[in-house]
């Protein structure tokens, strides 16, 4: 079994990094993002300046991505949160799990508390079934707070696990 590493993103991922975040944006199917951002627009958003982001390779081949940051400023600031996203080509490999692994000793490290997940769209099954098995509870029902271009108005979830 390939071994998965897991390290900051460096200028040189970003093509890659963009080939992953791009496609899943524009298919508006899992983020409450707009789905017609260009790319510098995907850039900006993956790489904003609160995002600490993070690639999974294997072999030297780009899987996956996400990244972390504060949910909130202020009194919420030791709550982090995180967005994910695997290579289509990837998924259901471990690649996910061993990024939300790797997030969590990371949020631990800055310090954080805890951390949630504020629009996890219900109709992304997967997601929600590793999140649970990792130890997120379904705090709140939003109900149909996401237009989903196949289904419709879909519930999201806000999903947190403490970190203390």
């Amino acid at each position: 079994m390939t071994q998965t590493i897991i390290r900051p993103a460096a200028e040189a991922d970003i093509r890659a990094v963009l080939a992953i975040v791009a496609p899943t944006l524009a298919a508006g199917e899992t983020y409450a993002i707009a789905s017609n951002l260009d790319a510098a627009g995907v850039q900006a958003y993956w790489f904003g300046p609160t995002h600490e982001v993070f690639v999974a390779e294997q072999d030297g081949i780009i899987l996956g991505t996400y990244y972390l940051m504060a949910n909130q400023q202020g009194g919420g600031a030791h709550v982090a949160n995180c967005g994910y996203m695997t290579a289509p080509a990837a998924q259901g490999k471990g690649i996910a799990r061993a990024m939300c692994e790797h997030s969590l000793v990371r949020a631990r490290e800055r310090g954080f508390r805890a951390m949630q997940f504020n629009h996890v769209v219900s109709t992304n099954t997967r997601a929600v079934a590793l999140w649970q098995r990792l130890g997120f509870d379904v705090v709140g029902t939003l109900p149909q707070a996401f237009n989903h271009p196949v289904h419709g108005y879909v519930d999201s979830y806000v999903m947190f696990k403490s970190l203390a």
